[in-house]
């Protein structure tokens, strides 16, 4: 069995820019839906006084807005970020691809599951104040490096592409 069964598809130049539009286009929408409700998202918060007074700065529709793009929005998101970072390390790093793809991988289901635990905050759960806790710093510390190693990707295609 393959490591990554997805892995044709994955490293197809079309589908790594879809993934890439489609992560790019999600990126604004968070900042536009931001703006028109005038709200921050707590998807970069962890520490939990923050995230109790920023839950209590909000009101119950901006609550309701946040939950609804968590729910939807913030689904998707993670699917097409996190598969254009394993794409990418796949692509462009032959052998070591499978390895540099796992912040890939893992970034998935935590971010996920981190939306899971926002989305009872939200809604007035706060003995899952733990996870938020966990998962969001162990986010963040798998996005970066994908993000890190499609960028060096991205520069290792480019320079492919300048040299012919």
């Amino acid at each position: 069995m393959k490591a990554f069964p997805m892995r044709d598809m994955l490293t197809r130049p079309k589908v790594l820019w879809l993934l890439f539009g489609a992560t790019l286009a999600m990126t604004v929408a968070f900042g536009l839906v931001m703006k028109i409700w005038q709200f921050e998202l707590i998807d970069e918060m962890y520490l939990p006084d923050q995230i109790k007074a920023h839950l209590a700065s909000l009101t119950p529709n901006q609550k309701y807005v946040h939950a609804w793009v968590t729910a939807t929005l913030d689904v998707a998101y993670p699917l097409a970020y996190g598969g254009f970072f394993i794409g990418m390390a796949l692509r462009f790093f032959g052998r070591y691809g499978a390895w540099l793809a796992l912040p890939g991988v893992l970034v998935i289901p935590v971010d996920l599951a981190e939306g899971v635990v926002q989305i009872l905050l939200l809604n007035g759960v706060e003995s899952v104040l733990g996870y938020k806790q966990i998962l969001t710093p162990l986010k963040l510390g798998l996005f970066f490096p994908g993000l890190a190693i499609a960028a060096l990707g991205g520069l290792m295609a480019a320079r492919r592409k300048w040299r012919k």
